[in-house]
């Protein structure tokens, strides 16, 4: 059955408690680690107490003492129960300190964990510019992910913007998962420690690639030497016989020279792409378990089998052909490789396993990063209460909507709320371009990225830092964070010059551009910057995109609404009083009408 929180438990409160109740567990577990640590010390003492009574005073048969090796063994098993108990213990408490530590804006005050620096943004044109990886980024607050499948679908939903249908059924996906907590917690203290594993394209090429050992029935035939060997050795036990044993032997290094290549190809394959999967197979197991309403989280669930038979039995079947595999490093068992052609009959065993299963791995690496993914979205939502899902404009008749950006209250998730100022800000209708005049540091920058991350979030099918926030599907061009690049030898005119190229080329693309160009063209002189933002704009307009363009050169806002009224002119403003400047941070209509930049140099003590 599905889990539910209280509804008069607040995400803190629930979190809180369930934090209590997991350090109490972990106080248990210590305190039964102690004990059996003791007990197993008694044992042996007691043993060799029992020793020295049974030997040297023949006090009791000598055979009574093999209940203390019994003993101590059962003990050390239980003993190893409690310690695994008391790790996943330690790992939920630490589960709930992270969720606590995000729904009180803590989290980038913790030691970072996931933050998606593997992830390749190069060909992103607002990855760096909207922050959504790194330490303190976007994807370090969503990230739950416990595989690189999870991590990499989730980056995925961040650095493109899926269709409306899909983000629907994420939405029905998310409210589903909103309130199961038993699950994200189960999920979060799996496997041996808290890293992401599983080398999910090792596993997907082995899976798929083609079989080195042909003939099938060589199988049969090692599996009949293998019986004869042994056979014949119990025959040269009894019957002092031993030709037959010694013809068996020469046949069995006859098969097992012929297919030494193969053979070696294929245990070398498959013991290192076959990692962490432990991880895999629990993974799979607890999805199996969950009941899902859901349509997209049925569809998961139902790519979680093959041929009939669950993944997580399929992975555990597995696991056993990778631990026969493991067991070759054993010198008896390697000794005995030959007269039992054991690395034949495994390399086969390798190779059956993946003509039966192996087409269904990449459909369960994909089943299990979604799932991982709308997991990490679904703590998001049950973390932000508050936070809506947006809402999507769509056209009539096949025929799609201006493109739109309407949000009542929009703030930036990455500050915490208790300072992050709120604006409404709406791009609809006649309006394509906000342009927003301002000073430095009066929140031009961040305005532009609460715009463009909660599109992010949007696109990727979470909820949004806003009161209501409807548009149309959009994709994201960005120029916020551009600089100079000493290896490719570039300034940051040329920098930005051609990501304004990309921009335009992206916008002649489907869904429409949401442009986001801070202090646009600020590395030319001002006669060449206002002629090219003006082209620059109009290129875009012309292309169907819409966006905001930030500048402190009030000059540039002379391509305003007196020039094109699809450009609507706004402002941040700033004060200062008693030698300190103020700022409100809010959106105001018109020009900015004043300058700080003189007083701003003087306040800290430039001689102008």
């Amino acid at each position: 059955m599905p889990d539910y929180s209280p509804s008069d438990l607040s995400p803190s409160e629930e979190y809180r408690q369930r934090q209590q109740a997991r350090e109490q567990q972990v106080a248990h577990f210590e305190k039964l680690h102690r004990r059996f640590g003791n007990l197993r010390l008694l044992v042996v003492l007691a043993t060799l107490i029992a020793a020295w009574l049974s030997l040297h005073n023949d006090v009791f048969s000598p055979w009574w003492l093999l209940a203390g090796p019994a003993t101590f063994l059962a003990l050390a098993i239980l003993h190893a129960r409690v310690l695994r108990s008391r790790a996943c213990a330690e790992r939920a408490v630490d589960f709930y300190r992270k969720g606590l530590a995000r729904t009180e804006d803590r989290w980038s005050q913790t030691v970072p964990s996931q933050t998606g620096e593997r992830i390749d943004t190069h060909a992103s044109l607002y990855a760096t510019d909207l922050d959504l990886f790194g330490p303190g980024s976007l994807f370090e607050l969503l990230s739950l992910a416990r595989s690189r499948m999870g991590e990499d679908t989730l980056a995925a939903w961040l650095l493109s913007p899926s269709p409306v249908a899909d983000l629907k059924q994420r939405h029905a996906a998310l409210t589903e998962l909103r309130t199961r907590l038993d699950l994200r917690e189960d999920i979060a203290i799996l496997g041996e420690d808290l890293k992401v594993g599983i080398h999910a394209e090792a596993l997907t090429h082995w899976a798929e690639a083609s079989n080195q050992l042909k003939h099938q029935a060589l199988r049969w035939i090692s599996l009949l030497l293998s019986l004869s060997s042994i056979a014949s050795a119990v025959f040269w036990a009894e019957r002092g016989e031993k030709t037959p044993f010694f013809i068996v032997l020469i046949l069995a290094c006859i098969l097992t020279a012929s297919l030494r290549k193969q053979t070696a190809e294929v245990l070398q394959s498959t013991e290192h792409a076959l990692k962490d999967l432990q991880l895999l197979s629990s993974l799979l197991a607890r999805l199996e378990r969950e009941d899902f309403e859901s349509q997209r989280l049925q569809t998961l669930k139902q790519q979680l089998s093959s041929h009939h038979l669950a993944g997580s039995q399929a992975i555990a079947r597995l696991r056993t052909i990778v631990e026969y595999i493991n067991a070759l490093e054993n010198p008896i068992l390697r000794a005995l490789n030959v007269p039992l052609l054991y690395g034949v009959q495994v390399a086969y065993a390798a190779e059956a396993w993946r003509n039966a299963h192996g087409i269904a791995v990449r459909s369960w690496l994909t089943a299990i990063g979604e799932a991982e993914a709308l997991l990490s979205l679904s703590a998001y939502t049950y973390e932000h209460p508050a936070d809506p899902f947006p809402e999507f404009v769509e056209g009539l008749d096949h025929i799609p909507a201006p493109p739109c950006f309407i949000a009542e209250q929009l703030g930036h998730p990455l500050i915490p709320a208790a300072k992050c100022v709120r604006n409404n800000v709406s791009i609809c209708g006649e309006t394509r371009v906000l342009l927003i005049s301002g000073s430095n540091m009066s929140g031009k920058s961040t305005l532009m990225r609460a715009v463009g991350i909660n599109t992010v979030l949007a696109m990727a099918g979470a909820p949004v830092r806003a009161q209501r926030l409807q548009l149309t599907p959009l994709q994201i061009g960005a120029s916020i964070l551009i600089n100079d690049s000493l290896q490719e030898g570039s300034s940051r005119f040329y920098a930005e010059i051609t990501r304004l190229r990309q921009i335009c080329d992206l916008a002649e693309q489907n869904p429409p551009v949401l442009f986001l160009l801070d202090e646009l063209l600020q590395g030319t002189n001002s006669k060449d910057r206002l002629i090219g933002a003006e082209g620059v704009v109009r290129a875009l307009l012309d292309s169907g995109a819409i966006g905001l363009i930030s500048t402190h050169d009030l000059a540039l806002t002379n391509i305003g609404e007196q020039r094109d009224s699809r450009l609507h002119n706004v402002h941040l403003q700033d004060e200062i009083k008693n030698g300190t400047m103020s700022f409100d941070f809010k959106l105001h209509e018109g020009v900015v009408t004043k300058s700080n930049g003189i007083e701003l140099m003087r306040l800290i003590g430039l001689k102008v």
